[in-house]
């Protein structure tokens, strides 16, 4: 599994405002969110909380791929593409529920697995 490099990681730490999260439907269709309930689980994996998801809930569990946008406190943009999977149990749904905001629900995890990253038009991995 592809981890994300390490001055991505930094500008995680560093990112400014919410992040986009994109998946495509079984027609190709695309469908883009933003999203403020997200978390790094591991240097290979982005955990999206399932607070509200509708479209995007559908997508992922017809096997959607996606992509992660993220701008940094400088303004760079970076991009994280993979696989996604849907946890409304184990450890990675356990690992949301422990940042995700009381007032939302948290009905599960969607969980990106790094196989792509970009800093704008650069690919990084």
């Amino acid at each position: 599994m592809a981890q994300l490099p390490e001055s991505v990681r930094d500008a995680w730490a560093h990112r400014s405002g919410p992040a986009v999260l994109a998946t495509v439907d079984e027609q190709s269709m695309p469908n883009a969110i933003y999203v403020t309930c997200v978390a790094l689980y591991d240097d290979a994996t982005v955990v999206v909380a399932d607070n509200y998801f509708n479209k995007t809930q559908r997508n992922i569990l017809s096997k959607s791929r996606g992509s992660l946008l993220f701008i940094s406190d400088d303004n760079k943009a970076f991009q994280i593409k993979g696989e996604i999977s849907y946890h409304k149990s184990g450890p990675i749904f356990e690992h949301m529920k422990t940042w995700n905001p009381d007032k939302h629900p948290g009905h599960a995890a969607a969980a990106l697995a790094v196989s792509e990253v970009y800093s704008g038009a650069e690919k990084l991995l």
